[in-house]
């Protein structure tokens, strides 16, 4: 392509419409004021650690000797620090475990005292439902009893009341009679009474 059609190309060229040019502008990243503030507060109020003494530490001696001997030294208080962060850590370790432990245990002892809570009042339900039921059975057989009795009595004064009505018969034909009738007759001009009653 000739460089005069590139020419003409740009030159005629639409251009941009001024929604594009807002869209382009409003995509451009800002960093608002509240934002800004925030990392200033922030910055403020953080506590960064102290310098570290170890970086930029070494300084390399002229002696090769000295140099050796030095990194020695700083190889040995690297393996020192290692083993006393180690130590400090297994230490906390060993106390989370212990602390974990000990929550288990007091977990496994209030699920033991809520087992043996639940057991015992059902066992009171269960023994308070007993005393309710051999109470309604005590009382069903007095009720029992005593209607049985007060049938016994009814029964004994009907019979009471029977032989009373015999004696009075008796006498009755005692007295309307002047003759002495032996017993068995009299049981035979007992019956022949009742009979003609109830004839009559």
């Amino acid at each position: 392509m000739s460089e005069l059609a590139l020419l003409s190309r740009y030159l005629f060229r639409k251009p941009l419409s001024k929604n594009l040019l807002f869209r382009h502008k409003s995509t451009v990243p800002t960093t608002s004021p509240s934002s800004a503030e925030f990392v200033n507060k922030h910055s403020g109020n953080h506590e960064f650690l102290h310098p570290s003494t170890f970086i930029n530490s070494w300084k390399p001696p002229r002696d090769p000797k000295q140099a050796e001997a030095r990194l020695n030294f700083l190889r040995r208080d690297y393996a020192q620090k290692v083993k006393e962060i180690r130590k400090a850590y297994i230490k906390e370790m060993e106390l989370q475990r212990l602390e974990k432990l000990r929550k288990d245990e007091a977990k496994k002892e209030a699920m033991r005292i809520a087992n043996e809570e639940r057991k015992a009042a059902k066992a009171a339900k269960k023994k308070a439902e007993a005393i309710e039921r051999q109470a309604a059975e005590e009382e069903f057989w007095r009720t029992l009893m005593k209607e049985k009795a007060e049938k016994l009595e009814y029964w004994r004064m009907r019979e009471m009341k029977v032989e009373e009505k015999k004696k009075e018969k008796k006498e009755l034909l005692h007295r309307q009679s002047s003759i002495w009738v032996d017993e068995s007759e009299l049981e035979k001009k007992t019956l022949e009474a009742i009979v003609d009653t109830t004839a009559l």
